[in-house]
């Protein structure tokens, strides 16, 4: 293979020496993102990734036994940096008063391979799972939705919250929770949206339904779903989940990769026993429209199991935008 080494050195005379690296925090990558940008990215990545033009292997993961699981995700698409990230969902935490999702992100220049950013991931993966679902609701859901109900009053729910008006004008939000408290307080970060204790009356009067808790088994009966309505479901919880497994089988299905059909942690646990030639990709939809809803009264299913195609967009420009404005800190390794 050619050599690019500098003539007359060996290559046990070269050092990595210390090089500069960004660090961002999670309030200076919160302060980097913009909702509409990521959308568009988000958007524009999923068509790149049905074309193969995205390395997005599936993500190994190690599990801690009573205490959590740690999964490690990588992808790259050419003009962006190499992403690697970790994330570790650890239940307990919220006892202690930590998040039950922390993540860190650490980007590479992808000529040399040289880590060019680290930066706290924990913002980063509550609003790219959102927002891919929301992209969801751009692609699939009908463009005269008017009522949406957001199930769950967590940091998924806040940020579907924010993000769903973004691509649809709608009339009203619910909002639901095991903990109503909850959904009335969330409920004041928007001017649409309210708090409701009956969750069947909700999701029977909806048009968009957004799943997004940590629930161990279904919130929602396949009954109540009103034909015309697109459902997403960012929730996981092996080795079952938030999403009844009925809605998938027997509607349209939409997913971010194939590799959702994997067995858990993976793919989607309440995906189990449906064929993967059954479902179809976000991306197969933004590369054609014909591929998504097709007709008004069309039942359209959403299950995320969260790619790291995802945090890839999402930290990039999160980079760039630290770069222009000159957000962050630089360490030296």
């Amino acid at each position: 293979m050619p050599s690019h080494r500098i003539p007359g050195r060996a290559a046990f005379e070269i050092a990595k020496g210390t090089q500069r690296v960004v660090s961002l925090s999670e309030a200076q990558v919160a302060r980097a993102l913009d909702p509409d940008e990521l959308l568009r990215e988000l958007e524009a990545s999923f068509g790149a990734l049905a074309r193969g033009e995205v390395q997005c292997p599936p993500r190994p993961g190690i599990t801690v036994p009573g205490k959590g699981f740690s999964l490690a995700m990588a992808a790259w698409q050419p003009g962006m940096h190499i992403c690697v990230k970790v994330v570790n969902i650890f239940d307990g935490n919220l006892a202690i008063g930590l998040p039950n999702h922390l993540a860190i992100v650490n980007l590479f220049d992808p000529t040399t391979g040289a880590v060019a950013c680290v930066m706290d991931a924990t913002y980063i993966t509550g609003i790219r799972t959102a927002a891919a679902a929301i992209v969801s609701h751009k692609l699939l859901s009908r463009v005269d939705s008017r009522i949406a109900t957001i199930v769950g009053a967590g940091v998924q729910g806040r940020e579907h919250l924010r993000l769903l008006s973004l691509v649809r004008d709608v009339d009203e939000i619910q909002i639901c929770s095991l903990e109503f408290d909850h959904a009335e307080r969330m409920a004041h970060l928007h001017p649409k949206a309210h708090a409701v204790r009956d969750v069947r009356h909700a999701i029977q009067r909806s048009d968009l339904v957004c799943l997004a808790t940590h629930s161990a088994r279904p919130v929602i009966e396949p009954q109540w779903v009103k034909p015309g309505t697109h459902v997403s479901s960012v929730g996981y919880h092996p080795p079952e989940g938030e999403l009844p497994p009925a809605l998938a089988r027997d509607h349209r299905l939409f997913v971010e990769t194939l590799d959702a059909f994997a067995a858990a942690p993976v793919g989607c646990s309440e995906l189990r026993g449906i064929t993967a030639s059954k479902a179809t990709t976000l991306g197969d939809v933004v590369n054609d429209p014909r591929r998504g809803r097709a007709a008004s009264s069309e039942i359209t299913i959403y299950k995320a199991m969260g790619i790291a195609m995802e945090d890839m967009v999402a930290a990039n420009l999160a980079f760039q935008r630290a770069q222009r404005s000159g957000l962050g800190t630089t360490i030296e390794l």
